[in-house]
Parts: C-alpha cells; sequence; structure tokens
C-alpha cells in the first residue's frame, strides 16, 4: 500500500515541499507520494484526526497551522516546546499524533553547509517572532557564545531575551535595531528572520539600507531565512559589501529532510531536492 505524506497549508497553492520530496522519494524507488491539503484555519482538528482515519503517515504544517497543532497531538518533543511551533507531524503505529519542530536542526545544517561556524559564534538575529525562535533554538543547541535579539520593538526582542535567558548557556541580549552599528562590530553572523524581505514587500530595500552592512567585519556571514526571492535586498547588499551570504532554500531543504527522515526512517537525497527546485547540487 502506498504511503501518504503531504502538507497542511492555507494557503498551500504555492508551497514547493511536494517538488522536492518527490524527486527523493523517486530517487529512492519508495512507494510513496507527497502531496498538497488545503486545510484551512479552524479545521486543523478534523484534518489530523482524518490522518488516523485515512492512515497519512505524516504531515508537514505550514501557516497558520503551526501554533495551533499542540491541542491535537499526543506528544511534542522539546524544540517544538521551546519555539512554540510545530512544523512535522507523524503518526504512530499505535495511532498517536507526535509533534516535531525541524526549522531549528535544519537552519543550522544550512548554515553548516555555507561555512557558518556555529560554536562559539556571536551572533545578531534580526526580528523577535516565530523564525527568531527557531534561529535562537538552534544556535544555543550548536553552542553559539552570544545571541543579540534586535527588534525594531524592544520589548519584543527582551521578551524573548527573558524567557530564554535562564536556562541558556549562551549570552543573550536583547537590542532594538537602531544599536546595530555598535552591535555589528562584533559579530560572525547576522540571521534575517522577518518577513521585511519577502518578494513583493515595498519596503524591502528600505529595510536593506537600514542595516548597517558596512559595521560588520570582513569574515562575518549574513543569512535571511527568505526564500523568496532566493536573493533578497539584504543579501545584495552584503554580497556588495564582499561578505559572504546564505539564502533561506537551504533551511527550507534541510528541515524537510529531517521530516523525511522522522516520516520514512530513512535519509534522503538532499542534494536531489536541491536540484528538483532547480539548484545546483
Amino acid at each position: 500500500m502506498k504511503t501518504v505524506l503531504g502538507v497542511f497549508g492555507d494557503p498551500v497553492a504555492h508551497s514547493r515541499s511536494p517538488v522536492m520530496w518527490n524527486a527523493a522519494i523517486e530517487a529512492l524507488g519508495l512507494d510513496a507520494i507527497y502531496l498538497k491539503f488545503h486545510v484551512k484555519r479552524g479545521e486543523l482538528g478534523d484534518a489530523l484526526r482524518g490522518m488516523r482515519a485515512l492512515g497519512i503517515r505524516g504531515v508537514n504544517l505550514t501557516l497558520p497551522h503551526k501554533e495551533a497543532a499542540f491541542e491535537f497531538l499526543d506528544e511534542v518533543d522539546t524544540a517544538a516546546q521551546k519555539i512554540g511551533a510545530i512544523n512535522t507531524v507523524r503518526l504512530n503505529e499505535d495511532g498517536s499524533l507526535s509533534g516535531f519542530n525541524t526549522d531549528a536542526p535544519g537552519l543550522m545544517r544550512s548554515l553548516v553547509e555555507g561555512g557558518a561556524k556555529l560554536e562559539g559564534a556571536r551572533a545578531v538575529i534580526l526580528g523577535a517572532g516565530g523564525a527568531a525562535r527557531a534561529a535562537l533554538v538552534g544556535l544555543e543547541n550548536e553552542g553559539a557564545e552570544s545571541i543579540v535579539i534586535a527588534a525594531r520593538r524592544e520589548e519584543a526582542a527582551e521578551a524573548l531575551r527573558e524567557e530564554f535567558a535562564k536556562s541558556s548557556r549562551a549570552s543573550i541580549r536583547a537590542a532594538d535595531m537602531s544599536h546595530l552599528h555598535e552591535l555589528f562590530q562584533a559579530t560572525d553572523l547576522v540571521l534575517q528572520a522577518t518577513s521585511a524581505t519577502l518578494e513583493g514587500n515595498p519596503h524591502a530595500e528600505s529595510f536593506a539600507a537600514s542595516i548597517p552592512i558596512g559595521s560588520l567585519p570582513d569574515h562575518a556571514i549574513v543569512s535571511d531565512l527568505v526564500y523568496a526571492p532566493l536573493e533578497t535586498s539584504l543579501l545584495r547588499r552584503a554580497q556588495a559589501r564582499g561578505l559572504r551570504t546564505i539564502d533561506g532554500l537551504g533551511m527550507l531543504i534541510h528541515q524537510g529532510a529531517i521530516a523525511f527522515s522522522i516520516f520514512l526512517g530513512v535519509e534522503p537525497p538532499v542534494d536531489r531536492m536541491r536540484s528538483s527546485l532547480g539548484l545546483d547540487t
């Protein structure tokens, strides 16, 4: 019997996940398929119960379901609890549903692949939302020395700092983005974790221009978690400055690869997943 996997979202038509998942499934010769399921806000509970009824092995969750899933699952992993979001749900043999978050480890794999040294790193995260939380958890786990959460609203950054600081081995600070010039002078890694650089955002260029890229050391790496467009306004400015950059598509690929292993128990061919999206291996 064919193993059915998929993604729940609203909207979901734009998702690129089926392309890379089905490419990996085909490459391994597995009898499985990955589909898109349009699950509207408020209908997630019904959809997850439908997983049990239909025997769907696993699903990924995208907006607006990542936070809403907690109440419908039997167990949730530590990363998902800390991040406050679930992006992977597995149907177990006993009929129970387990939730995971693969965003943090997926992002870290992407950064390492791009040449970033995470242990002992001095990092600045731009933003204090869900993507920033995933970045913070990942950096903590990888042994970053210091992490600054910089946001337009310093109170949002401070709330996130307060939540994580007591249990973290890293030094965590909160700051307003107006202080980036001073902060950047002792920064190894910048992670852009807001929606400011998304395709179609009329303020993308002005946002990038407000970030003092020139204050970063020559060895610094700039990463943008946004992958549409692949080359964001911020990455263009960093490249013009001569800095190494890492786009957001690697996170999409690697978080999917981790979920693939959770669902199917085998490592997927990441190079095949990448090439299916029109990227070089």
